[in-house]
């Protein structure tokens, strides 16, 4: 078949508006891909993306948020810039700058910037900054919510009647749970209420078990804290708020006698738990502070019922024993069983309570409402140094902080746990996995070979 010139023309024509085509649509692809990024986190618990709550964080940020990155390693930059990427998806206006010490170095004297390994990071936001020592998740999203952070709350812990001390590192001591509360810009220190006053503002006062009986006067000093419109974390163990009745009263609480046991075995087992006294809390009911809560677990836990008046306090309940335990009234050593009839109460059983009303804030010359928040759970254990570490205990107790400090933009941020698979083979599996990959394997594929050759063979 012979071409026409006219053809030969279009032929050539179409020819060059592929080709254009082509190389624009490379083109195209090269620009996208230059201006726009899109990543998959396969990981098995996506621990290379950002969690919920760090995104959520991100979105209460109103205002630009800068990371001056003084790093001079063009290999370092370049990692740095992959870990920022990830909040400047998220936030827009999420700076990275990357400064020379030697040559930023007004800049650097007003971050207070000591270079250790030639490296270091500030994060600047609403005027305010803070040196970070990492760019792992934790540490920046955390710094955040320091640098965020409405109100400045001293945590004051009452002392002087064998109470929890927030700097004991014993196993009874709360010294983990302070570091962390120091780690999120809270003061933690203890009061002894006959040496020291207490003021109700920016104020969050702990009363941690006590072992010896308060005095009336220290009683009377609490209760015009609260009249006043303080915010309280009681913890009460099993018979030690005998002197603290009137405060219990007064509150809208009320503790009924007995230990919270659970009969949940499969579950037990499951969480790997000795005794039944010890409570697993997996159900929460609707509040801010058990938000994104898996589970925690409460040695010798006490209930609490609810005695206050609706037109007095908003009462919530905010932990409560599965279906299956039950409020032991007699002794927890032994064949445990839940007898009716000996004043056995039937689950599930509260041993988490908030409180909340609106009070008249004394410290504003106009006297504006503001909230006062009440938290009282029926253990002091569960945030000890031998059990803060267990489910989400510590968790649970920074949401309660940030819930009695008003700050109920603060979420609690941990880092993203490596959920690695381990596989474990014995000596059998073992034998018949080298069996088949060094003898029955290379059989297979020697008898295909020959098997090939022979049908060739014969054609």
């Amino acid at each position: 078949m012979q071409l026409s010139n006219k053809t030969r023309l279009q032929l050539k024509i179409q020819k060059f508006i592929f080709l254009f085509l082509f190389i624009s649509s490379i083109a195209l692809l090269a620009w996208l891909s230059n201006h726009y990024t899109k990543q998959f986190d396969l990981t098995s618990n996506q621990r290379h993306s950002l969690s919920d709550n760090s995104i959520d964080l991100l979105h209460t940020l109103d205002d630009k948020v800068v990371l001056y990155a003084y790093v001079n390693d063009t290999s370092t930059q370049q990692a740095v810039s992959v870990i920022i990427k990830r909040y400047q998806q998220i936030k827009n206006d999420f700076e990275l700058n990357f400064l020379n010490p030697d040559i930023d170095f007004e800049q650097a004297k007003r971050d207070d910037v000591v270079l250790n390994n030639n490296i270091a990071f500030v994060l600047h936001y609403k005027n305010r900054h803070e040196n970070i020592s990492s760019l792992s998740e934790n540490t920046i999203s955390n710094a955040l919510l320091r640098l965020n952070k409405k109100n400045q709350s001293s945590v004051l812990f009452l002392s002087g009647h064998n109470e929890r001390d927030p700097f004991d590192k014993t196993n009874r001591g709360y010294a983990k749970l302070t570091k962390t509360l120091k780690n999120r810009g809270v003061n933690v220190d203890v009061i002894n209420l006959l040496q020291t006053p207490l003021d109700t503002q920016n104020t969050i006062l702990v009363i941690g078990a006590p072992d010896k009986p308060l005095l009336d006067g220290e009683v009377t000093l609490i209760q015009n804290y609260l009249k006043n419109g303080g915010n309280l974390l009681w913890l009460n163990d099993v018979g030690n708020e005998e002197s603290l009745q009137s405060i219990a009263q007064y509150i809208g609480i009320h503790f009924p006698k007995g230990v919270i046991v659970d009969n949940n075995t499969n579950l037990r087992q499951t969480l790997k738990i000795k005794h039944p006294a010890i409570i697993p809390v997996i159900e929460y009911p609707e509040h801010i502070i058990t938000q994104r809560l898996n589970y925690t677990l409460f040695p010798i836990a006490r209930g609490i019922e609810i005695t206050a008046k609706k037109d007095q306090w908003l009462a919530t309940p905010i932990l409560q024993s599965l279906a299956k335990s039950w409020l032991e009234t007699g002794g927890i050593l032994g064949d445990i069983i839940f007898e009716s009839g000996d004043g056995d109460i039937a689950g599930p059983i509260t041993l988490g309570v908030t409180l909340e009303r609106k009070v008249l804030d004394s410290h504003d010359d106009k006297s504006k409402p503001a909230t006062q928040r009440i938290a009282v759970i029926g253990d002091s254990d569960f945030l000890a140094n031998s059990n803060i570490g267990a489910g989400d205990n510590l968790n649970l107790g920074i949401n309660i902080f940030n819930w009695l400090s008003n700050n109920d933009d603060l979420l609690t941020i941990a880092p993203k746990a490596r959920h690695d698979l381990k596989l474990d083979l014995n000596d059998t599996q073992l034998a018949i996995i080298s069996f088949g990959f060094f003898l029955i394997l290379p059989a297979i594929l020697l008898i295909t070979g020959l098997l090939i050759w022979y049908l060739r063979k014969k054609r």
